[in-house]
């Protein structure tokens, strides 16, 4: 499961709190029944003594006191059950209790991540990726080639090739994309295709616009109260496993978010880690706005996929106004 070291500390930061709360009840549990049952007590404290004798025993090698020992410990334990049934509670009452009965609560059965820390796993990718509630639209299984023709057509279908591709060499070749084209014709739709696939195998998947990516690094880096934040942030951007960077030509273009963008771009070509960008620039307008780093390094380093045709958006405005 690909997550990042912040991702990953906040599944394990879960998992103790569970098993905090475990043990309180526990705790309380075993005060309720000395309470109402002074025996109970009694018998715990006989299975400590004769536990030890019992290891005294193994070490001496005496099999036959290590029998008897093993016997009145099996009764003693009985004897407890029967007292808590006897006090109308169930024979299992004082067993722990865990969300997940498996890996209880740790998150691995031995070395294996357990399935609960799996499908949390994802789930969090999801939380984290910014783009859970638009995937529900934003997926292969609505993917639609009825709103293009001609050569908008044969591009569309050579980028969602391109798309599929992308996802199925993920695992073993570094690619990284730049959708760019006019507006509304299904660039940011086929960033979430990729990323639903991809953050359902278990990867980690980051989403921003352009706009909300600079505006919040400039908060923070501005902000002396948060620099834990904005280092989990570049933690975040830096390490997943795809970072996708949509609407790029919105943000407020200035020396900071250009030298951010820039690191960021550079950082992570440097980690072989994958980017997905869309614009609706042109590559010419592109090259104005940016700084001929910026502009070579995706030149040099993306597949460009270009994707014109109507406006989807629009189109689908008016049919719904419609009726």
């Amino acid at each position: 499961m690909a997550l990042t070291n912040s991702q990953y500390n906040t599944i394990m930061k879960e998992y103790e709190e569970k098993q905090l709360i475990s043990r309180h009840a526990l705790d309380d549990k075993i005060n309720y029944v000395n309470q109402i049952l002074p025996e109970y007590q009694k018998i715990t404290s006989e299975i400590s003594s004769l536990a030890l004798q019992q290891a005294s025993r193994l070490l001496e090698g005496n099999d036959s006191a290590l029998e008897e020992l093993k016997i009145s410990l099996r009764d003693l334990r009985e004897k407890k059950k029967q007292l808590l049934l006897d006090a109308g509670l169930p024979s299992n009452y004082l067993e722990p209790e865990y969300v997940c009965s498996d890996c209880k609560d740790t998150g691995y059965i031995g070395t294996n991540k357990c399935h609960c820390f799996k499908q949390r796993s994802i789930s969090l990718l999801y939380q984290q990726s910014y783009i859970a509630d638009m995937l529900k639209e934003n997926n292969f299984s609505s993917l639609s080639y009825e709103f293009y023709e001609g050569e908008d057509l044969l591009r569309f279908q050579n980028t969602v090739k391109t798309c599929r591709d992308f996802i199925d060499c993920f695992n073993s070749d570094y690619h990284n994309l730049f959708f760019y084209g006019t507006v509304g014709t299904g660039k940011s739709f086929l960033s979430g295709c990729i990323a639903k696939e991809l953050i359902d195998t278990g990867h980690s998947v980051v989403y921003f616009s352009s706009a909300g990516l600079f505006e919040k690094l400039s908060r923070l880096s501005f902000d002396n109260n948060s620099k834990d934040e904005l280092s989990d942030l570049y933690e975040d951007l830096f390490s997943c496993d795809l970072l996708i960077i949509d609407d790029l030509g919105t943000e407020l273009i200035n020396n900071f978010s250009s030298s951010q963008f820039f690191s960021c771009l550079n950082e992570r070509i440097l980690r072989k880690k994958s980017i997905i960008i869309s614009t609706n620039l042109s590559l010419q307008e592109l090259r104005d706005r940016y700084s001929d780093r910026i502009f070579s390094r995706i030149t040099s380093n993306f597949k460009l996929c270009k994707i014109t045709g109507p406006d989807i958006r629009m189109y689908k405005k008016r049919l719904a106004n419609r009726k």
